[in-house]
């Protein structure tokens, strides 16, 4: 892997933050024959070392966001393509699996919520079908009896998020893009232009075009003149990693998420013997901190789903801050700042828009402008921020972990 010793001139492409967005942003720079470099401190960590990975276009479904729907349909139907070149590229698996998706109610107003959902999803010509209790129990034996009806939906997959990290690192690698393992501690602009970055060891990077894909730390970066910078904020989430000892599988065969006393609740089996449990949605602020609370909610909730998970041992706990805009959609492409480009605010579908969000910055990098699907999702549906808004940093420290 090449590393910033490697980089003599100043790239054409500097992205700050080497998450899965960063990576594939990099990737994709790098396939169209721009010089790129990446500045972060553990390129592949940040928020996909905490993502459950559900491809969830179709069960993600909010009221009010018709638009996002559309960028995650057309990046759900990019993903078998997207995965089949990652790997070629990479040589790596990246646990991609087409499995389906089964979302269930365990009492009358949680199966009437999940009918509401039924029905914004007809009404939005998708695919899913309504099953009662007893055929959700047919397809998945683990699910307690409780369970009052679900919606099938084959079309919402998954992956593992740290193999796709990892498989992203890997072909940036071999398709020639820098790495500068440190933090980027704020954003160069000279002559109303921004320029790169200035890292936390003190070297000043250039580039012809900046992309900052920073994580919730894009909406404070340092730098970044105020009008610019994206109102995007941190979300806690915490998840669970169990491991499915061999007698007890195949626990679960798909993707099986509920509402449980308004609750939400997923789980997420992989092939590798993993069980995912998420996640909590909490607003505060920069705080990644592991909560007895989050946890048994977790547990509970699941507990109530598949009464069986308690056999299961308990591999991990984390939590991880998801970046979080006003309409809960990404800010794609050039910013009012000449040569600063945005890749960032994905909240809750970040490992979803990856294929779309790389083919996006792409185009925008190599021509100036969004392709037609990334076009509503411009920094530039803001407006400027007021210039009287403060701007509230993490610590150093969360800085430092959550740079990704």
């Amino acid at each position: 892997m090449q590393s910033s010793s490697a980089c003599h001139t100043a790239p054409d492409v500097l992205v700050v933050g080497g998450g899965i967005i960063g990576l594939v942003t990099a990737w994709r720079a790098a396939q169209r024959g721009l010089s790129t470099a990446v500045a972060d401190p553990d390129p592949g960590g940040g928020a996909a070392r905490v993502a459950a990975g559900m491809l969830a276009a179709v069960t993600e479904l909010h009221y009010g966001e018709r638009t996002l729907l559309g960028l995650n349909l057309a990046s759900a139907a990019r993903y078998p393509a997207f995965v089949a070149e990652l790997e070629a590229a990479s040589g790596l698996d990246t646990g991609y699996r087409a499995c389906g998706t089964l979302a269930v109610a365990l009492d009358t107003d949680d199966r009437a919520e999940l009918r509401d959902l039924h029905a914004l999803q007809r009404r939005s010509g998708l695919a899913s079908e309504w099953l009662t209790g007893r055929e959700c129990r047919r397809l998945e034996p683990m699910l307690a009896p409780a369970v009052r009806g679900g919606l099938r939906v084959d079309g919402d997959h998954q992956i593992d998020p740290r193999r796709l990290a990892t498989a992203l690192l890997a072909a940036c690698a071999r398709a020639g893009v820098v790495f500068h393992r440190v933090r980027a501690d704020r954003l160069t602009v000279a002559g109303d232009r921004a320029t790169g970055a200035v890292l936390a060891d003190g070297r000043a990077l250039t580039a012809g075009q900046t992309v900052l894909a920073a994580g919730s730390l894009s909406g404070g970066f340092p730098g970044v003149p105020q009008e610019v910078l994206p109102p995007v904020r941190p979300v806690k989430g915490q998840i669970l990693r169990l491991t499915v000892p061999r007698p007890y599988a195949p626990f679960l065969s798909r993707t099986v998420r509920a509402v449980v006393r308004g609750s939400h609740v997923y789980l997420v089996p992989r092939e590798n013997g993993e069980l995912i449990v998420g996640a909590t949605s909490e607003e505060l602020g920069w705080d990644t901190t592991v909560t007895a609370g989050g946890v048994y909610q977790l547990l509970r909730d699941a507990h109530e789903l598949v009464p069986g998970i308690t056999e299961l041992p308990l591999t991990e706990t984390l939590a991880g801050l998801r970046p979080c805009s006003p309409d809960n959609a990404p800010l794609l492409g050039p910013t009012a700042l000449p040569g600063l480009q945005l890749a960032t605010g994905h909240y809750r579908n970040g490992v979803l828009l990856t294929p779309v969000t790389g083919d996006a910055l792409a185009t925008a990098l190599t021509t100036g402008a969004l392709p037609a699907e990334a076009r509503a999702f411009s920094p530039l549906r803001f407006g400027a921020r007021p210039t009287a808004s403060p701007t509230v940093l993490p610590s150093d420290s969360v800085r430092q972990e959550q740079s990704a």
